[in-house]
């Protein structure tokens, strides 16, 4: 069974907790901290196949999960890494996350979702001054954005992780210190990604086939490949893409052919639009028209203009050779086929027809009677080679060096803003802020930055010692001396990630 696209879910595997651990040995006193870190969680690694033609086994196998690592354990013993998940797919393969504006979860058929937990209950309170709710969340409104392209593998044997495995959290080993002896903290794994992503299969070939149903492209392929695609006197006898060679003065040509277009093919009618994409890699359309039509301009007027539709003239994100193109500024070569039944004059006749429409190589063939065939695939060679040349990058003597200034990674990891949340404004909006602190008196404040939401997630909340660290770190970065500057108080409220909790200690 050919399937070109699917659907899949990937969780790489969360870190192993640290452990809080003290070391106790006959005649050893007070032996100090021995808890072990967490392991690794296991990544999902993606790995292009040469041996794969389909995405058929994602739909019976939809989700793709990694091995969690294992926790800290006394002695200093570190957690057991998490196996990463190797998955084949096969060369060709597009992987997508389809991205939102905001942190709400978009309902219906919205693509990259994080996995949200429903929970009922009302609001507790622990010894850490963490205030939890378990009412699901509605958070800010956001709208769906285009599919973001996360991977294109297009050559054998390319790796690409496509969730990373959390890391796992510190034992308390790792907190002592002269003036910590004693540490009774130790971080959380931190949980892995996990993404719903779209898998699309677009054939790597050199010439795309296009035309109207039983124009004749099966029985190309089959007399200049040895590819044996079905072939019938009736439309739609191609149903699925089918791939070829077809080797000419010492070189070979890929060539794909899909199911026939029709007009309307780029709203959904008819097998064409399904199937578009395993042309937007090819070097060269090769567009064969019936050479017993009533029309043939009129043909391919109607082709030329489901290709616009479909892929218009901007990058399609394709990697390799003519992908940068929309479909209609492709090289392309046009050819009658079928002259085999008709007299030259009428051969003739329509040659000019189509001539009036397209600028265009246009060649009579017969595959059936191999007339016209080899001059075809040597027109298509020659523009083949030509774009790959076009496409080589240019030696780093040619490439223009543009000096970029911007922050470093270690300014963009440190970096954090703080943001007080108007209660009264955000009632109905902010369905997380706890009902106590609706009141903008007392505050409640948004933090967010890539090392303090890391610090946060790895935040034991149910250990005072825990969120005292937390409370420490954020004394040590600023962030308190800011929440102080915009008001904030030691009843306020701090959220950073999916954490609540008091500024200080209640």
């Amino acid at each position: 069974m050919f399937v070109d696209i699917a659907k899949v879910s990937v969780i790489a595997g969360r870190g192993g907790n640290g452990a809080v651990s003290f070391r106790h040995e006959k005649f050893v006193d007070r032996g100090g901290p021995d808890g072990g870190d967490g392991g690794r969680g296991g990544n999902v690694i993606f790995v292009a196949d040469p041996n794969m033609n389909t995405l058929a086994e994602f739909r019976f196998k939809p989700k793709l999960r990694a091995e969690a690592g294992g926790n800290g354990a006394r002695r200093n013993q570190r957690g057991k890494s998490g196996e990463d998940l190797f998955v084949k797919v096969p060369v060709g393969t597009v992987v997508k996350q389809q991205t939102v504006d905001s942190r709400q979860q978009a309902e219906g058929d919205v693509i990259a979702s994080e996995a949200k937990q429903s929970r009922e209950g009302g609001l507790t309170s622990n010894s850490s001054g963490l205030l939890r709710h378990s009412v699901p969340r509605n958070d800010i409104e956001r709208t769906p954005r285009n599919d973001d392209i996360i991977a294109d593998l297009v050559e054998p044997g390319q790796e690409v992780v496509v969730a990373k495995g959390g890391d796992g959290g510190y034992g308390n080993a790792h907190f002592k210190s002269s003036t910590r002896q004693a540490p009774r903290v130790a971080e959380l794994g931190e949980k892995g990604d996990e993404y719903e992503l779209v898998l699309e299969l677009k054939l790597l070939a050199d010439v795309g086939l296009v035309g109207f149903p039983n124009a004749g492209k099966s029985t190309f392929l089959s007399v200049v490949t040895s590819a044996k695609p079905e072939i019938a006197d009736y439309p739609f006898t191609t149903l699925t893409p089918n791939l070829g060679v077809a080797d000419i003065d010492g070189s070979s040509l890929l060539i794909a052919d899909i199911p026939g277009l029709i007009q309307g093919a780029a709203e959904g009618k008819g097998l064409g639009d399904a199937f578009l994409r395993h042309i937007e890699r090819t070097s060269v359309i090769l567009h064969l028209i019936d050479v017993l039509s009533d029309d043939v301009a009129g043909d391919y007027v109607k082709i030329r203009k489901e290709l616009e539709k479909y892929s218009p003239d901007h990058s399609t994100g394709s990697s390799g050779t003519g992908a940068g193109l929309g479909l209609i500024k492709r090289p392309e070569v046009v050819a009658l086929t079928k002259i085999d039944a008709v007299d030259d004059e009428i051969v003739a006749m329509q040659s000019t027809e189509l001539g009036n429409v397209t600028d265009s190589p246009i060649y009579a063939i017969s595959s059936s009677a191999h007339q016209g065939t080899t001059e075809v695939l040597r027109a298509l060679l020659a523009a083949v080679e030509v774009d790959r040349k076009e496409s080589e990058p240019a030696p780093e003597s040619e490439q223009e060096s543009v000096p970029v200034i911007s922050l470093s990674e270690v300014d963009l990891d440190q970096a954090w803003r703080v943001e007080r949340i108007d209660a009264s404004k955000a009632r109905g909006q902010l369905d997380w802020i706890p009902d106590q602190v609706r009141n903008d008196s007392v505050g409640t404040f948004l933090v967010t930055g890539p090392k303090i939401e890391k610090f946060a997630a790895r935040t034991d909340f149910e250990n005072i010692h825990g969120v005292n660290r937390l409370r420490d770190i954020m004394r040590k970065m600023g962030i308190t001396h800011e929440l102080e500057r915009q008001g904030a108080t030691s009843d306020s409220i701090v959220r950073i990630g999916d954490a609540e909790f008091t500024l200080f200690e209640q």
